[in-house]
Formats: structure tokens, sequence, C-alpha cells
């Protein structure tokens, strides 16, 4: 059972990948950092429960490794790394930093799109993984202005600004590494917002002049004495965003919506003819920044007017003063001044023949408008939303198993796979011996000679005696697949498991 190894899962494009690389059937481990407020386990939680929520029924959890990309072995110890040697046969590197400006040479993005690269290249030399998945940009062409092709790279170009120069060298450095058998390198555009519901989790980019812009008039617009004027200072507003950008409104962008380009990628990634090659990832039509201009002014005055008196009472002697608009606007927009120039034309002749079928969405007023309302009704992304809180964690009901160490296990022991669905679930590997659990792993492998299926609010059931094996085998909510062991004795040892680890009965 063979498994992909995913960074950068918690971001905006990785939940996604998450998503769609679950329903077409791939295992997944993934790497993911703690923050001050949740575990590595809860932050992919919150990621999934978002998912469960729209589909309407439970999705089978990643295994997840709490690590680091600044660290050597991405933080992991031995254990977590003998696991993935042994169940990982490929890695997507979709983990980056988007900001565009460095403080210093070990500060962002150079840490995460150059050291961390590094770190993950050493990693999969050592743990003998063959097959490279890179998460690239298309603007590595820097500031080119001509056609820019798949199969290129450095043609001499020069760059806008850290951000470009760090994906340039991470892209050149997995190209070089020639310990890899396979290296295929998606080159996304600028990635925006979903194109079915307008979702972000990220607001860099295309949303900082919107926030800007947003923030500065939104208040005094309110408070002005009539529509007309509030009209006339937001669109004060955008003529004058245009100037000091030095646009013209009729430079165009490659924008492309998140939904877009993980699906193309997760198309890419369970069909193996397809690997070894480069996607530019950007769509058929760039979009010119006038339209960006004129959505953005309607839906700040479109909203302002519909929440006057929420703002106005907020701030009723809000007023722009233009030359500190001008110096705000600037000291925020400095390092995106080049990100708004005029874009190239990306060839994407691979992408076309890999799914003909799996066109860009076209970015047009509608989609626009969506996107930007969702990001000002969401207020940016301000407050964050807080991690779930799980009613039942089946991690946490197994910690003692889990917490056995790998030594435990022998050579005559029989393995097999517990997967919980939904909410506080996952996949485990429990090792059996003289007919009792001793211990459990996280994640499934080829040595399981069954596996329970069941979701989470079943295992509540077992774990709380509201229900027992029998009974759900015979009604459906639990699945036994494989053999190896007499269906008596695995209804028995799921029992057990469900239990406290010192109340598991013992086996005849």
């Amino acid at each position: 059972m063979s498994y992909l190894f995913l960074t950068g899962a918690t971001g905006l494009l990785g939940s996604y990948l998450i998503r769609d690389l679950s329903r077409r059937g791939v295992k997944l481990a993934v790497l993911v950092r703690p923050t001050r407020f949740a575990s590595a386990q809860h932050r992919i939680e919150s990621s999934v429960a978002r998912w469960e929520k729209q589909a309407g029924h439970a999705i089978e959890r990643p295994v997840v490794f709490e690590g680091d990309l600044s660290k050597p072995n991405l933080g992991l110890d031995d254990a977590s790394r003998s696991w993935v040697a042994q169940n990982c046969s490929a890695l997507m590197h979709n983990a980056a930093s988007l900001t565009f400006q460095a403080e210093s040479p070990e500060s962002e993005p150079w840490r995460s799109n150059l050291h961390g690269t590094s770190h993950v290249l050493q990693f999969v030399k050592s743990v003998g993984i063959r097959e490279f998945h890179h998460v690239s940009t298309a603007y590595v062409c820097g500031q080119r202005r001509d056609r820019v092709l798949e199969g290129e790279l450095d043609v001499g170009q020069k760059h806008g600004n850290d951000y470009e120069i760090s994906k340039f060298q991470s892209e050149t450095m997995v190209r070089e590494a020639d310990f890899l058998d396979s290296v295929t390198v998606y080159r996304p555009g600028i990635i925006l917002g979903d194109s079915k519901t307008g979702y972000t989790s990220t607001y860099h980019g295309f949303y900082v002049p919107l926030k800007l812009v947003a923030s500065l008039t939104m208040k005094s617009a309110a408070a002005s004495a009539s529509p007309e004027a509030a009209e006339q200072g937001i669109r004060m507003a955008g003529a004058r965003l245009r100037t000091i950008l030095q646009l013209d409104g009729k430079e165009a962008k490659n924008f492309v919506p998140v939904d877009w380009v993980s699906e193309m990628m997760a198309r890419v990634y369970v069909e193996p003819e397809l690997h070894n090659e480069t996607y530019h990832l950007t769509p058929r039509s760039r979009v010119p920044v006038q339209l960006f201009q004129t959505v953005m002014e309607e839906v700040i005055l479109k909203y302002t007017l519909q929440h006057r008196e929420e703002l106005k009472g907020q701030n009723s002697d809000a007023k722009v003063d233009w030359a500190e608009f001008e110096q705000f606007f600037l000291e925020g927009m400095g390092v995106y001044r080049s990100y708004w120039g005029d874009d190239p034309l990306f060839d994407d002749a691979n992408t076309r023949r890999a799914a003909p079928d799996l066109p860009c969405p076209d970015l047009d007023e509608e989609m626009f408008t969506m996107m930007c309302r969702f990001a000002i009704e969401s207020n940016f992304g301000w407050p964050r939303e807080p991690a779930v809180k799980l009613q039942f964690d089946v991690h946490e009901h197994l910690q003692e198993l889990t917490d056995l160490t790998a030594e435990s296990k022998t050579e005559g022991d029989t393995f097999l796979g517990l997967q919980v669905n939904g909410e506080g679930g996952g996949q485990w590997e429990l090792s059996l011996r003289d007919g009792q659990i001793v211990s459990a792993s996280q994640g499934l492998s080829e040595r399981c000679t069954a596996t329970y299926y069941l979701n989470s609010n079943t295992f509540k059931k077992l774990a709380t005696r509201q229900s027992n094996v029998n009974h759900l085998i015979n009604t459906g909510g639990v699945l036994i697949e494989g053999n190896g062991v007499p269906l008596g004795k695995l209804a028995d040892i799921l029992q057990g498991v469900a239990a406290k680890p010192h109340e598991q009965p013992k086996q005849s």
C-alpha cells in the first residue's frame, strides 16, 4: 500500500490537494508544523472537517507527521523516517513562502523555498524516494515578456523579487538532483480563491490592494454626505491605485482559481504516463488589470452602501487623507510593484494535452466579484477560525497503544489495519501477538492481513459500549477486508482495541 508524502498540506492549495487526491483514492501522509494554537493533527483535522461538512459524509484522514521544513530530516524521528521509507513511493513538495522581499538571507522566502527544498531533497534521498512532484510557479520566468515555454527555465532572465528568485533556485535544485528517477513540475499562475465559492484562506498578491483600498475608504465613504460622494471617493482610490503602481489598466495577469490548479495536479499525479513533465497551470486567456480594478471598486461601493449605518457608527468622522493614503499604499504595495506589471504568455501545451477536458475557468467579472465579496465579508481572514473541537478523538483514545515503542514488534506478530473515517479519525497498523494487540502505529501497510473500516461515530459507540462489533458487522457499520485471522477473533480484537488497552480480552 503506497502513500504520497505531501508538504504544505495546511496551506490553501495544500488543503485542496488533500481533498482532490483523496477523492481519487490516493493514500496520503502529510508533514505539518504545529503552531501555538493547534497541534499538527488538529490543523489537518480543521482542514478536512471543512471538506467533510461540504461533502456531507465522513472523509478519510491522512497520516500526519509533525515536522518542520527548516530542520534536517524535516524534524522527523527515526521511527517516522523508517515509516516513510517503507510506505511512501513519492513526495509532492508543495510547501512554500509567498514572502516577496527577504529581511535577511535566513528569513523567508529563503528559509522555506530554498533551504526547505534542500532539506526535502536530502530527506527523499535518505529514505529512498525516487519520484518527486515539485510545486514551482510560472513566475520563475522573472521579468520575461515573451512567450515562455514549459520546457524552459534558465534563459538568463532577471527576476522582480526574492520570491521569484527563491522559487527559480529551488526548481533548479530539484532538476539537478541526479538521485531522482522522475521529476514532475507544476507551475501555477497567480492562485486566487475557489471558482465556485470564492473561498480562500490566504490573502496575498491580488488581495493586498483590495484590502488596503477597502480598509482606507470604506469608513470614509460610509461617513460621506451622500452615496454619490461615497462613490466618488472610492473611484478616486481606484484611480490612484493605478497611478501609484504605474499601470495603464491594459496590463494582463495570469490569475487561476485554486480548485482548478488542485484538480489538474491530482489528475496528473494519478496518471503515471503524465509524470516527468513540466506543466504551466495558467489560464487560456489572461485577465486585464482594468477588470480587477473595476470589480474592486464596485464591490467596495456596494458593500459600503449596504453597511453604511454600521460603518458610520464605527467611525463617523473618518475621512481619507490622500497624501497619507498614497504613502500607506506605497508602503503596503512596494514589494508587489513588479507583480502588477504586464504578464508574459505561458505556453501550456503539456497541460492541454494532459487534460483537454479540464480547461481553466474564465475569471470573468462575475467570478472576480464573488472572490472580492468573500474577502471583504470574511474580513480578510480575521479573526482566524478557531481550531475544531473534537467530540471524540480516536488518536487520543489509542494513545496508550501508539506510545508503545516499535521495538515491541517481533517477526512473529500479525498485523491488522484500522481505518477510522470522520472527525478525529485516522489510520493505524495494529500489532497482534498471542491473540492480543501489543502496539499501534499510524498508517496502513501491505503486511496487514485484514483491515477494519468504520467511521468515528461507530468507533465511539464501541468505546462507550453503546454497541458491539458483531452487531455492527451485521448492520454494515463495520467492514472487514482480508483474512488470516478467523472472523470471530477479528471481532473480539476490534472490541478490545476500542476498549482501553488494559481492558483488552485475552484470545484463546
